[in-house]
């Protein structure tokens, strides 16, 4: 899946959610293994782990649904 896919059109555009330090980013700044993203906003970006969890457990109900 590209960034295009997710609406993307530019990288440096985006903001994303750094685990290390808790702080928000505007554009790809640290390395990828400390980041979570990329998010539209910078909302969306600090609400990060909110959104992540949020993913998580959509997915561990589709799974038992499957089961």
């Amino acid at each position: 899946m590209s960034k295009q896919d997710w609406g993307i059109e530019d990288p440096e555009h985006t903001y994303w959610f750094n685990t290390r330090t808790g702080e928000v980013e505007e554009g790809p700044q640290s390395l990828s293994v400390d980041r979570i993203g990329p998010f539209a906003s910078r909302d969306e970006a600090a609400r990060a782990n909110e959104i992540v969890a949020e993913r998580a457990k959509r997915w561990a109900e589709e799974d038992a649904a499957e089961d």
